[in-house]
């Protein structure tokens, strides 16, 4: 039978990029990575300085790897197209 916990932590030790630091994350790419995350609106408004959103809506917020935001999209398509003209590799979170 196998425990569950050791397995988890097997999986942790072989993905040390879940464990970086964001200066660590920073310092991989700087510009030329960045993540999606979705936020809701309330936290975009109160992120993004003269900018309002629908506090209710759920967006999709691009952040490059030091944490300034790039670009915020209300769908995962124009995250995607709008990815697809930058040149940015995308980290994947979890």
């Amino acid at each position: 039978m196998m425990d569950k916990r050791n397995t988890e932590n097997a999986l942790d030790a072989a993905n040390p990029l879940k464990h970086l630091t964001r200066a660590q994350f920073a310092a991989l790419g700087g510009d030329a990575v960045a993540y999606v995350k979705p936020v809701m609106g309330l936290v975009l408004t109160s992120m993004i300085e003269d900018a309002e959103f629908d506090g209710a809506t759920q967006y999709q917020l691009v952040m490059s790897a030091d944490g300034t935001p790039l670009m915020v999209a209300d769908t995962t398509e124009a995250v995607t197209e709008w990815l697809g003209d930058q040149n940015i590799g995308v980290a994947t979170l979890h």
